[in-house]
């Protein structure tokens, strides 16, 4: 599913919110998730999971094209780990 997906689905679903109202909550809740995780912090949302970063130490890499040696720095990555409902719900779709 898409953002836009997202947004049409929303506005389908209760017919009192505008398509840019819709548009305008989504991209809030994704702007507070941005900057809670660049803050640092955890974000967990009951029955559906939580997202974290992960610390990745700088290492030596090598470029695809030339196999030439690349420094790659540390850097912090988002990380996404479904909650028991979540798994257990999709689980069943199968």
């Amino acid at each position: 599913m898409t953002k836009s997906e997202l947004i049409a689905r929303l506005a389908g679903r209760f017919p009192q919110l505008v398509a840019k109202d819709a548009d305008y909550a989504v991209k809030m809740i994704l702007d507070a998730m941005t900057a809670s995780l660049s803050r640092g912090d955890r974000i967990e949302i009951r029955g559906f999971g939580s997202f974290a970063l992960n610390y990745r130490p700088p290492r030596v890499g090598r470029n695809p094209k030339s196999g030439e040696r690349v420094e790659v720095a540390e850097k912090y990555v988002p990380h996404f780990k479904a909650g028991k409902e979540l798994r257990e719900r999709v689980d069943l779709a199968e």
